[in-house]
């Protein structure tokens, strides 16, 4: 037992040191602001176009047609999405997601009151007048690509939210989330070259994560290897320098460790949300990472970090 202590204390010595780097790269890459699945889209209108197509069945061919009307960052602003546009009188409202959340319905509903606001205010149109406002309809869509583990798709309610489910609720709100993890929902990205291509070069960085301990080196080399495999060549060759911004500022270690307190504390994985902190402090985020799949490993790892006895 006081080995156990004297281990947990010498790992622990880092924490000032480790959150200190952590803060000083957080620093230098708060000008990233947009993430990759965002930036990729709103450079690429002929994708974003595809990408509604392969959606909606449709065969639009004027990309001219697309009106981004993404809520940015204001004062005023009650929360921001990730891409928003309108295009054949339908809002179409797009979330990235490495992590579920049930509470997406209530954020797409937020997201909308504040959409329909701008849409009321370019008409010039008043609430309270005779004639009706035209509205464009909502199209509310989630693309997952998480680790844990999720089907195809699946539709999230607002109603399932209520307290009082015996009552009929006058308000609904759906949104359909789908995996983008390589190798699920293979009909959508046939019909949406940069959707497959996107999720083969997040599966890249996974694979070289795993295979290095520096995650800037991994993730440089997950870029060299998908220009040389063809997968997002012409974005990754133009773009290199922001997209390696905005990966590094998503490995974050400050905002890795933020999330795990967060997610770990929902779910009742305190011990989990632990070894990730205390891994992530001593340099081995890739075990971790391996730990998540591998539960002899998880087990191993509670032991030598002191969060749970050893079996006899």
């Amino acid at each position: 037992m006081p080995k156990r202590r004297q281990k947990k204390k010498r790992v622990n010595g880092n924490l000032d040191l480790q959150q200190s780097h952590s803060r000083n790269q957080k620093q230098m890459q708060r000008n990233v602001k947009d993430r990759l699945f965002r930036y990729l889209f709103e450079k690429d209108r002929e994708a974003l176009l595809d990408l509604y197509n392969a959606l909606n069945g449709t065969a639009y061919r004027d990309s001219s047609q697309l009106e981004i009307v993404t809520i940015e960052s204001a004062v005023y602003v009650v929360m921001k999405n990730d891409l928003a546009y309108i295009l054949s009188g339908t809002l179409s409202m797009y979330e990235h997601q490495s992590t579920y959340s049930p509470n997406l319905p209530v954020r797409f509903l937020i997201y909308l009151a504040q959409e329909y606001q701008k849409v009321i205010e370019k008409a010039e149109a008043s609430l309270y007048g005779t004639a009706q406002i035209s509205l464009p309809t909502p199209q509310c869509i989630v693309f997952y690509n998480g680790l844990q583990e999720m089907p195809e798709e699946r539709v999230l309610k607002l109603s399932d939210a209520f307290e009082n489910q015996k009552v009929r609720a006058d308000v609904e709100l759906t949104v359909r989330m789908l995996n983008i993890n390589y190798g699920y929902n293979r009909r959508l990205m046939e019909k949406c070259k940069v959707l497959e291509e996107y999720s083969a070069f997040v599966a890249a960085t996974r694979e070289c994560m795993l295979a290095e301990q520096d995650i800037q080196t991994a993730l440089n080399r997950a870029v060299e290897e998908c220009i040389e495999k063809g997968i997002l060549k012409e974005f990754l060759l133009k773009n290199r320098a922001e997209v390696l911004g905005m990966l590094l500022e998503e490995f974050d270690v400050e905002k890795y460790e933020r999330t795990l307190r967060k997610e770990g504390k929902e779910e009742g994985e305190v011990k989990v949300n632990k070894l990730g902190i205390l891994l992530t402090e001593a340099g081995r985020s890739n075990d971790f990472l391996r730990s998540l799949s591998d539960r002899e490993l998880q087990k191993k790892l509670f032991v030598e970090f002191g969060l749970e006895e050893e079996e006899k």
